[in-house]
């Protein structure tokens, strides 16, 4: 944080002209610290204490120079900000932390990936299980015509004591093919779901 100036050349100029008057008047100490602000060669700052100490003595000894206008040319000091020594137990507990997310990352990223795999058309293991979900995929189209197929005949079979007509039989053997047909693939919907929802 701030809490001095740099002071310029023009300021040691006024300054200067200020201090050689005979009416300026201020503390002793002021004095002394204001003289050797003058004569440093270098580089020079001034304290915001000492700052409002030299306007107090402006403002009572009625001088028309004010303090902006001593301070034009200066800037605001900042000191570099020290850092403090990181605590080395610290230091290692994050990197342990480090390294375990690092592990943890690689694991996720890795985890699929099968080591044993030799070629990248998959092993015999996973040939049979590609053929088990094909086979079990076959049965569930063969179920599905074969129980539509069912509904229709026995719909259609039944329906010959209630409609004496062909056409009202089969309408009727439709609609209860489509009901079966929906119910059907409302339960295989369901149970792919729950299948794909499986971790």
């Amino acid at each position: 944080m701030a809490s001095s100036f740099e002071v310029g050349d023009k300021f040691r100029n006024r300054l200067t002209t200020l201090l050689e008057k005979g009416d300026f008047s201020c503390q002793k100490e002021l004095r002394e610290e204001l003289n050797g602000m003058v004569e440093k060669q270098d580089q020079a700052s001034i304290s915001f204490a000492t700052l409002r100490k030299l306007k107090n003595c402006l403002r009572n000894n009625g001088h028309p120079v004010y303090l902006h206008e001593l301070l034009e040319d200066s800037s605001l000091y900042l000191p570099e900000v020290v850092k403090p020594p990181r605590n080395p137990e610290l230091v290692a507990r994050l990197e342990k932390i480090k390294a375990k997310l690092a592990n943890e990352e690689y694991y996720r990223i890795t985890r699929n990936v099968n080591t044993q795999e030799m070629n990248r058309n998959g092993t015999l293991a996973d040939f049979g299980m590609q053929v088990r979900s094909a086979k079990a995929a076959v049965v569930t189209v063969l179920n599905f015509l074969v129980t539509l197929a069912a509904t229709f005949a026995c719909s259609y079979m039944g329906s010959q004591y209630i409609f004496t007509e062909t056409t009202a039989r089969v309408i009727s053997a439709v609609i209860a093919a489509s009901v079966v047909g929906l119910a059907e693939l409302y339960v295989l919907v369901r149970t792919m779901e729950g299948e794909l929802g499986e971790p």
